[in-house]
């Protein structure tokens, strides 16, 4: 009989938390967290690739859809110049190649986390999370990039239009770069 999980394969437990699997043995699953901790379960608590996907299929395809009406990603309201925003965002990933994939991604994780979805950002789309963020008005998005590094958005597009070492300086002060450096090891899919 062929092993449901073959080391190199995607477990997933009932909540949703992703692990990979290293051996299975007398009934444990040996695997290992995207954090590297390493971990066993009796294989009957763990589900397949396909197995979860069957049970989450429909509800996966809908997050993108309410990620997009989130209220996150609601046109900005306050004074911000549109050239400067897009300005900001233009030395932004000059300056930190990944920066705007890393800050759609987060945004999305944290829409999922505030809805009770935290089992579904392992999964998350790197491509379909910056589409959605894309498709944000210019303004929007600049705010999104300084609220991620703990900055009024004015403040940062201002340190963007006197140049590329205060917008380095301003980005160096507020992000996480060990979340960062984790994130551009994440699958672009």
């Amino acid at each position: 009989m062929p092993n449901r999980f073959p080391p190199g394969a995607a477990a997933y437990t009932k909540d949703g938390r992703r692990y990979i699997v290293d051996e299975v043995a007398d009934g444990l699953v040996y695997c290992t967290a995207s954090g590297g901790a390493e971990t066993e379960f009796p294989e009957a608590q763990l589900m397949t690739e396909a197995e979860w996907s069957a049970r989450t299929g429909g509800r996966r395809d809908m997050l993108y859809s309410r990620l997009k009406q989130a209220r996150t990603y609601v046109p900005y309201k306050g004074a911000l110049d549109r050239g400067g925003a897009q300005r900001l965002l233009t030395k932004a990933e000059q300056l930190f190649p990944g920066i705007l994939d890393f800050a759609a991604f987060t945004v999305a994780s944290r829409v999922l986390s505030e809805n009770g979805d935290q089992s579904f950002i392992p999964e998350l789309s790197i491509i379909k999370c910056r589409e959605i963020f894309d498709g944000a008005p210019v303004e929007t998005r600049a705010a999104l990039l300084a609220g991620l590094l703990g900055t009024a958005p004015d403040k940062m597009v201002s340190a963007a239009g006197m140049g590329d070492n205060m917008t380095r300086a301003m980005i160096d002060k507020g992000l996480d770069v060990a979340a960062f450096d984790t994130f551009g090891s994440r699958r672009r899919r």
